[in-house]
């Protein structure tokens, strides 16, 4: 079993502010999973990774067009694959998950068997106080190493 990294965010503003940092850490190709159930938090922390990027434009789910891009210090690739269903391969996704932007996936898990092998899955679960544990659980030696990183950072007070 991969290391986990628990943080635990308390609201809205904590969240964002922590997806932001982790962008400073971003390079071009990685891929983010997001997994957390409805009202959990993907895009809040979507919102806060692309202020860390740089995007000014306005962030907001993907639901129903599945795949927005936006620019900033880097690509972003926003993607919600909830609705996607059986229809996974027609929509081209490897030019985006091996593409020289940022690509993340909320409901990731839901197309498990076409994700890369080497990303970082961020699980967002709701507390009984408002707030949220955000998990970040690295698979391969680049997002262990980011992790490694960026937790050092994160505890030490940036």
């Amino acid at each position: 079993m991969a290391k986990e990294y628990r943080w635990r965010l308390p609201n809205v503003e904590e969240t964002q502010r922590f997806a932001e940092q982790l962008a400073s850490f971003l390079q071009p190709g990685d891929f983010l999973s997001l997994e957390g159930n409805l009202g959990a938090g993907k895009t809040t922390f979507t919102q806060g990774l692309a202020r860390g990027l740089g995007v000014k434009a306005v962030v907001n789910s993907p639901t129903f067009t599945i795949i927005k891009e936006y620019q900033g210090r880097l690509p972003l690739y926003h993607m919600d694959v909830y609705r996607v269903g059986d229809d996974v391969d027609s929509l081209g996704l490897d030019e985006y998950f091996y593409g020289d932007g940022v690509c993340v996936v909320e409901w990731a898990s839901l197309i498990e068997d076409v994700l890369p092998e080497e990303r970082l899955t961020v699980v967002l679960q709701p507390t009984d106080d408002g707030g949220r544990e955000c998990r970040l659980v690295p698979m391969g030696s680049r997002y262990v190493n980011l992790c490694e990183e960026f937790d050092f950072d994160a505890r030490s007070g940036d």
